[in-house]
């Protein structure tokens, strides 16, 4: 089961994420895949990880995601935003390698028997970037959630930290 948890800024999706991992399993995995930048954002995946329980297995990796394994888990992927951020960057910012490298990484992780929780971010909500590699980064986020949204059984895009069921294969 995959199922995609996507929103803007701030929306509430990781704690949506988070509360539905643990009402579907009694140890879940929290796939963090951030770079730490500055030490605000380290204060921001500190605030994160006090929030959550020691019933989670917390793993740390920045990109390949598909060198774990999590047969018969449920993972909680937090979030494609920051790891094809890692990707992109990584790749000189070019827009269809990355695409490309995202796309076989995703489809290598996709194929183990677990259950997936994903989160990403529809930056496209936030308003228009103020310069060119940012655009780029939008289209590139754009394109990615869309081919994780089509491989995905559910779709749920939060607002304001209430949760819109966009797709539901299973119902």
């Amino acid at each position: 089961m995959i199922h995609l948890i996507t929103g803007g800024q701030r929306c509430g999706k990781s704690e949506y994420a988070e509360q539905l991992a643990l009402e579907q399993s009694t140890n879940p995995v929290y796939l963090a895949t951030s770079r730490i930048w500055d030490d605000g954002h380290r204060a921001r995946i500190e605030a994160h990880k006090a929030r959550r329980g020691e019933q989670w297995e917390s793993i740390e990796e920045e990109k390949e995601l598909s060198s774990l394994d999590f047969e018969g888990r449920l993972v909680l992927l937090d979030c494609i935003t920051l790891w094809l951020t890692n990707i992109f960057f990584d790749n000189g910012e070019q827009d269809e390698k990355s695409l490309e490298e995202a796309k076989a990484e995703l489809d290598k992780s996709l194929s183990q028997d677990c259950d997936w929780i994903i989160v990403s971010n529809e930056v496209g909500l936030g308003g228009h970037p103020g310069n060119e590699v940012a655009m780029r980064f939008n289209d590139l986020q754009g394109r990615i959630n869309q081919y994780i949204a089509k491989k995905a059984d559910r779709v749920t895009l939060i607002i304001s930290g209430l949760p819109l069921e966009i797709k539901n294969t299973q119902a």
